[in-house]
């Protein structure tokens, strides 16, 4: 349903379904990464080409390897660190769906969790309402 790709174009994500949601988390990586992830089972997605990950330091055990293309730095996508895949399994894989035109994610709502006062247990709290994308009253676009 979405073929995304890097800048450069040499990592490229085949994603099998719209998701139902995006979220813009406002903890330090994600904020410094800009992404907007969607969750989708692994088995959904393909990746083509090759990515580095980086994964956080500041967590004594962090749960995600954060893929980003070695030639132009964007990041794609992420999967579960090797102690989440023990504890969880393999159950979800993130994609930065800030990879597809925003006129291709219309109808998408685009939720707000607060990372940053996360606990790491449990659900998020939010830090302001959801929208819809596309439903920009005023014409604009977020980019």
């Amino acid at each position: 349903m979405f073929d995304l790709a890097c800048h450069c174009g040499q990592l490229r994500l085949h994603v099998a379904k719209r998701p139902d949601f995006l979220h813009e988390c406002n903890c330090s990586l994600c904020a410094k990464t800009g992404a907007h992830w969607a969750y989708l089972d692994p088995a959904e997605v393909r990746v083509e080409g090759d990515s580095a990950a980086y994964r956080r330091t500041d967590k004594a055990e962090p749960g995600a390897d954060i893929h980003h293309c070695p030639a132009c730095g964007c990041v794609t996508h992420f999967t579960l660190t090797e102690s989440a895949v023990a504890k969880f399994g393999n159950v979800v894989m993130g994609v930065n769906m800030r990879l597809a035109e925003e006129e291709a994610l219309a109808g998408i709502e685009l939720r707000y969790p607060d990372g940053r006062g996360w606990s790491g247990e449990g659900t998020f709290d939010y830090v302001r309402a959801a929208r819809i994308i596309g439903d920009d009253p005023t014409g604009g676009s977020e980019g």
